[in-house]
């Protein structure tokens, strides 16, 4: 156990934890392999939900089969209250307690560390990848909000020319935030090598709506991942 940090004892893997002597505070899941291949894998939500969307969940699991560490952490944001969505003034907060993650992800992932997120949370993932290229080694975006619903005009997407590291991008080909062919022409915005992974008729959940559930989809980004970071290992 690292100081600082309580493990919910009645929680074997994955395990509950929070560190509120952090600025901002520390509070997930964490996912600890069975074998362990050494690398780690930060995790966050979109604007409407938290750590334990089934979304999430589903992805954690498949990484951490896969020997990842993986952890899934709520944003300041949401820890300071428990619904609705991020304000303006948020998101240096948000970026700044996904820097704690990873940070904490170091001490228990000797490999590489990634980091990323749905929506809300992948955007401000990428955000702090723009501001900190040193601070992981890939990203994996899910759902990247590329502007808001019928408002194509506003694009999310001025720091993409300054993002530095590479990243797996997960698309719904129906994602009222962005159309598969707007989502190919700001990715050429990002100079670091990028995959655009579509998943068929789904939308912004990418199929993890209510009960409803892909079964299939953790392991494809799982597989996609790997096509593109280990590449990036093996270089």
């Amino acid at each position: 156990m690292l100081p600082g940090f309580t493990f919910s004892r009645d929680m074997q893997p994955p395990e509950s934890f929070a560190d509120s002597s952090l600025d901002p505070p520390l509070r997930g899941i964490l996912h600890r392999p069975d074998t362990p291949m050494g690398d780690g894998l930060v995790l966050t939500h979109g604007a409407g939900s938290n750590s334990r969307s089934p979304l999430l969940v589903a992805v954690a699991e498949a990484f951490a089969g896969a020997g990842f560490a993986v952890l899934r952490c709520d944003l300041p944001f949401r820890q300071h209250r428990p619904f609705g969505p991020p304000g303006p003034a948020d998101a240096g907060r948000d970026r700044e307690g996904l820097r704690q993650a990873v940070d904490f992800l170091r001490k228990t992932a000797p490999g590489r560390v990634f980091l990323g997120g749905h929506s809300y949370g992948g955007r401000q993932a990428s955000m702090l990848a723009s501001e900190e290229p040193d601070l992981a080694e890939g990203l994996l975006l899910l759902s990247y909000p590329l502007h808001p619903p019928r408002q194509p005009e506003q694009l999310r997407t001025q720091h993409f020319p300054k993002l530095q590291t590479r990243a797996l991008f997960v698309h719904g080909t129906r994602d009222p935030f962005g159309s598969m062919e707007e989502m190919k022409s700001a990715l050429k915005l990002i100079p670091k090598k990028t995959l655009l992974l579509p998943v068929e008729n789904a939308g912004h959940d990418l199929g993890f709506k209510g009960r409803s559930r892909r079964e299939e989809l953790p392991a494809v980004v799982l597989a996609a991942f790997r096509d593109l970071f280990d590449e990036l290992s093996a270089g």
